[in-house]
């Protein structure tokens, strides 16, 4: 019998519709600034991720899955719209958005990504790393 890892975080949407936990380690969360982002939450999205293994639904009734790009598909409540995850084909995590765990996360800020994308109504200026494009792309 394989231990059972405790849980880390636990989170969903607004409604309660969708629920979820995470049994392992969470990444720092990191703010996008891509369109698709902005325009699926109305602003920029900060997520954490997480690997797919320590990640369970624990009540997804109402789980929609949107197929944002040919990379990739959001996972939104059907009942209440609370914008919940990022789900990149073939990838070995998954992206929760930070706003729906339940606090205390324990997290930290990470990084801004996709700030070339960003739009022109705001500036950046809390000291993070600014990346053009995704994760570790040059300054």
């Amino acid at each position: 019998m394989t231990e059972e890892r405790p849980i880390r975080a636990t989170g969903g949407c607004l409604c309660g519709a969708v629920r979820y936990e995470v049994r392992g380690k969470m990444s720092d969360v990191y703010f996008c600034h891509c369109s698709q982002c902005r325009r699926n939450t109305g602003h920029y999205l900060a997520s954490s991720s997480t690997r797919r293994k320590n990640f369970n639904l624990v009540r997804e009734d109402a789980l929609r899955w949107y197929e944002s790009s040919s990379r990739a598909r959001r996972g939104f409540c059907g009942v209440c719209g609370s914008v919940l995850f990022w789900d990149e084909k073939n990838a070995d995590y998954i992206s929760i958005a930070a706003g729906s765990l339940d606090p205390p996360t324990g997290l930290k800020p990470g990084a801004h990504i996709f700030v070339a994308d960003k739009s022109d109504y705001y500036e950046i200026g809390d000291g993070l790393p600014q990346w053009p494009a995704g994760p570790g792309a040059s300054s």
